[in-house]
């Protein structure tokens, strides 16, 4: 079940809200919205439940030895469950890549053991990590409370996708909430502002994108490789943004306030800026659990130049077990270290270049991302700066991409990527009276939410990118 499928718009989502309406007491409040969620997990991958259920006790016992008299101070309690947890993302996610790495490098014949990836596992492994890590650093910052601590982490709306939620930023909010009908009516505006990005914006962008990275070399040119590249580029913002939208607003409606993790990250004048924008909870996340304790950059140039590279080198593997992102990663490193030893002037960066720069960067970069193998952005890149052969083919097959119901939806996306479109609402709105703004934009998230329900009834095409991952 999906934040976009008819079950959950039609039928959880109302049953959930108003039974926690309904229900007094903040107590069985948290304990009704803790077994919808198991529910919510179930309808993916029930056979995953007792996992998520073993990541929840785990981190809870760890954090009960931590809090404890014998335990406050001691490093093998917090080492048991980093552990612990990596062992569980590791085994899962990584064995399969490891195993297939060390038979190419040497010859060997060790066989895949084939594990189906658990959905939202990197979510909620790196929620429970944060947990325990918090805990050993202030033993009275953790819960005494398992139902509070599974709560925390098996939320549904940031449960399989995120945002990446720490617990010190949630936990007054689980004892004490207030439900207003501001908040509630703000939180369904973001969601289905969130719906809309993922099933028209997104979903436009991924139908191209799949169209050509489907392509062999010579059934691409200059144009359609890098009509690819960027579709992919709008397909994962609005993607990603549009679950963080769905996923926040859906926190508003039942009284909590999430983290943004989005900030218009195209506008960005540098891969640095950028990683400030993008996916803003597992950035804040490498920063607080990693690169700090690294030392940061408070050990001398080559040793942050060091804390960097594994920080991007992890990022890239936290997102899928193949050299593909682990390249993305790295080659976000090797702009923001270039940046940060000035090889790239700080006088170019804060030119109008600088756009042009940053995003073909990342637009490179995300050529690699969306890439099956090696090779195959190997091919979308000879294409990108070489493929100079067009052909009827070719032409024909840009004209079979684009029709006008996609080229106004790829346009709308590349305006609202750079958020022109919003600012024009409010200068336009800012002369009306409240009144008349509060009616219109009533009137508008009504529509918008008609036009995604009859989209989605239209097509069976809604993948959620982050849901690999």
């Amino acid at each position: 079940m999906v934040f976009g499928s008819p079950i959950f718009l039609f039928w959880f989502l109302p049953i959930a809200y108003i039974v926690y309406r309904l229900l007094p007491g903040m107590g069985s409040r948290n304990l009704w919205l803790a077994l919808a969620s198991l529910v919510f997990y179930s309808f993916g991958q029930p056979v995953y439940l007792p996992l998520l259920l073993l990541s929840v006790v785990l981190n809870y016992l760890f954090g009960r030895l931590m809090m404890a008299p014998a335990g406050r101070g001691k490093r093998w309690p917090a080492a048991c469950a980093v552990a612990a947890n990596l062992l569980l993302l590791g085994a899962f996610k990584y064995l399969d890549f490891f195993a297939a790495t060390l038979n190419a490098a040497f010859g060997l014949s060790i066989p895949l053991p084939g594990l189906t990836l658990p959905i939202g596992i990197s979510f909620f492994t790196f929620q429970g990590l944060s947990y325990a890590l918090d805990v050993h650093r202030d033993p009275d910052s953790g819960s005494k409370s398992l139902g509070r601590l599974l709560l925390y982490i098996s939320f549904f709306p940031q449960l399989i996708a995120g945002p990446i939620i720490k617990y010190h930023d949630v936990s007054r909010q689980i004892d004490s909430r207030t439900l207003t009908p501001e908040l509630t009516l703000t939180g369904l505006r973001r969601f289905i502002a969130g719906f809309a990005k993922k099933l028209l914006l997104a979903n436009t962008a991924g139908r191209v994108a799949d169209a050509v990275f489907a392509m062999t070399a010579g059934e691409l040119d200059l144009r359609l490789a890098w009509l690819g590249a960027v579709c992919y580029t709008l397909q994962i913002y609005f993607d990603f943004s549009g679950y963080s939208d769905m996923a926040i607003g859906l926190g508003r409606m039942f009284g909590f306030t999430f983290q943004e993790n989005f900030n218009l990250p195209y506008v960005s004048k540098s891969i640095k800026e950028f990683w400030r924008r993008w996916h803003i909870s597992l950035s804040s996340w490498f920063r607080d659990y990693l690169y700090i304790p690294l030392g940061g950059n408070r050990k001398g140039k080559v040793r942050t130049m060091w804390n960097k590279f594994v920080v991007f080198f992890s990022t890239g593997l936290w997102h899928g077990a193949n050299w593909t992102f682990v390249l993305w990663g790295l080659w976000h490193g090797l702009f923001a270290t270039l940046e940060d030893a000035n090889v790239i002037p700080k006088r170019f960066r804060e030119s109008v270049f600088s756009h042009v720069y940053t995003m073909l960067v990342v637009i490179l970069g995300f050529t690699l991302f969306r890439a099956d193998s090696l090779a195959q952005a190997g091919v979308m890149f000879s294409q990108m700066f070489a493929g100079t052969g067009f052909t009827w083919a070719h032409d024909l097959a840009l004209i079979a991409l684009l029709d006008r119901r996609t080229v106004f939806y790829l346009l709308a996306a590349a305006l609202l990527a750079f958020g022109l479109p919003q600012r024009l609402a409010e200068h336009l709105s800012r002369p009306l009276p409240e009144g008349a703004r509060q009616g219109m934009s009533a009137a508008a998230y009504a529509a918008l939410f008609a036009l995604c329900v009859l989209n989605l009834s239209s097509t069976s095409f809604n993948p959620f990118i982050y849901f690999q991952f």
